[in-house]
């Protein structure tokens, strides 16, 4: 599974998923400042599940009509310690049910919800 870690993504928790096979990029250390637009570009021409805290990408698909193919993990947490996310997705990856293609998934402390697009 190959990963996009926007920049808002704790580094620590990009290292993690790193260290256990993922390929994964993170904008911050990669080209960090660019739009949120060019990160929903690289995400599609690479063919990475992008993972976020920030909610601006359900925007960018449900109104500017951005299609990232491999889909968006949106993290809806106010607090969270800075490997929590990494913890978090390595155990949801082993849940094979849960697919994420041309899906906005919204995931909060106590549940997980996805929209096609």
């Amino acid at each position: 599974m190959k990963l996009l870690a926007n920049e808002n993504f704790p580094y620590k928790s990009k290292e993690i998923l790193a260290k256990m096979g993922f390929d994964i990029i993170h904008i911050g250390q990669e080209c960090s400042g660019i739009k949120d637009e060019e990160v929903m570009e690289l995400a599609i021409l690479e063919e990475r599940l992008i993972l976020t805290f920030d909610q601006d990408y359900g925007t960018l698909i449900f109104k500017d009509g951005y299609r990232p193919p491999q889909g968006v993990i949106f993290f809806r947490w106010d607090e969270f310690s800075p490997d929590e996310p990494a913890n978090f997705l390595l155990e949801l990856f082993k849940n094979k049910e849960i697919t994420y293609n041309k899906l906005f998934t919204v995931i909060d402390k106590n549940n997980i919800r996805q929209r096609k697009y």
